[in-house]
């Protein structure tokens, strides 16, 4: 009859996972960081990079319950078990693995949109999770990111808006606080994608200004789920649909609830949504969790920018900080 809290993590490199406990529910109560809606699901997906808490009461019949993790939207359908096994039992665990179908995009989207911010919860905070009214909040800046894979040089490249991100020797952040020039153009890559199939070569850097309000679109014409992961800030997950995403869609919004978290995941031929508050200055990386695509070029910067050089909007550049490329030689703080 205890309730016991689990917090599931999918620290995987490719593959979306679907978690479940035989015959037992689980009532979702935090997705990395904000405290959600308490609704009860018989299994969650977890897609690369995300967390899940949730709570689970043992008040079945004293025995031993598999504990499965199957793949999710991948060619093979691998499954690893564990036992959850009750004090005094005796019976082994049997029947068949509890496995929901792995293909099945429709769920999945589905129970993703039930995943909503508990508006009460206040934790270690002053004010209702709720009290941040993020739909009332006018959008300065609309970005659609759609990802591609294409052949470059003979060689397999993934991109973003056309173009395959390369790093520069000199590192993004020290060139732009030290204003160091020829490093990134924030003319490489653009906030919509080309109609173009072409893809390139380039330093991708995004340029934003401190305290802008933006919607991201997170357009996916593959046939593979993705997976997006932001630094520096946490996002409101607002809208998910089948296709190509259009301005008309905004109407199905959520503007009232949806969850803040840093990685979202984005369904095969379909698109994700987000809204982001940008109140962190800095050079951002905004990448695809799976290591193969964001090692391949999948990934870039956003410039978070203020002209205001204070200590309330950015520290200093650490002491311990590895100077090289083109800053190799300035002199340190």
């Amino acid at each position: 009859g205890k309730t016991y809290k689990f917090r599931v993590s999918n620290v995987g490199i490719a593959t979306s996972i679907n978690f479940q406990i035989q015959d037992h529910s689980l009532k979702l109560i935090e997705v990395e960081g904000a405290h959600t809606l308490q609704e009860t699901y018989k299994s969650l997906d977890i897609h690369i990079g995300q967390s899940m808490t949730f709570l689970v009461t043992l008040d079945k019949s004293v025995g031993d319950y598999y504990i499965v993790a199957s793949s999710r939207f991948a060619e093979a359908n691998l499954t690893t078990t564990a036992t959850l096994r009750y004090s005094g039992s005796n019976r082994k665990v049997s029947g068949q693995l509890p496995i929901d179908p792995t293909m099945d995009l429709d769920w999945s989207m589905k129970q993703a949109r039930t995943i909503r911010l508990n508006l009460t919860a206040n934790a270690a905070r002053p004010n209702p999770q709720g009290s941040f009214h993020y739909g009332t909040i006018p959008v300065l800046r609309t970005l659609q990111l759609a990802n591609s894979k294409s052949i470059l040089n003979g060689k397999l490249r993934y991109a973003v808006n056309g173009i395959s991100h390369i790093n520069p020797s000199t590192p993004l952040k020290l060139a732009d606080y030290f204003n160091i020039p020829g490093i990134f153009d924030l003319n490489t890559i653009k906030d919509v994608p080309s109609s173009s199939s072409l893809v390139k070569f380039g330093t991708s850097v995004i340029g934003l200004t401190l305290h802008d309000f933006a919607e991201i679109i997170f357009q996916n014409n593959e046939n593979t789920i993705q997976s997006w992961h932001m630094d520096g800030s946490s996002f409101y997950v607002v809208g998910f649909g089948n296709g190509i995403w259009t301005p008309d869609v905004r109407k199905t919004y959520n503007l009232v609830d949806g969850i803040t978290r840093y990685t979202v995941q984005v369904y095969p031929k379909s698109w994700t949504a987000i809204l982001v508050s940008l109140d962190n200055k800095g050079m951002w990386n905004l990448r695809s969790a799976i290591w193969e695509n964001r090692y391949l070029g999948q990934e870039l910067y956003m410039r978070v920018w203020s002209n205001e050089q204070s200590l309330y909007t950015e520290t200093n550049v650490p002491s311990n900080a590895l100077f090289c490329g083109k800053a190799k030689h300035l002199p340190k703080f």
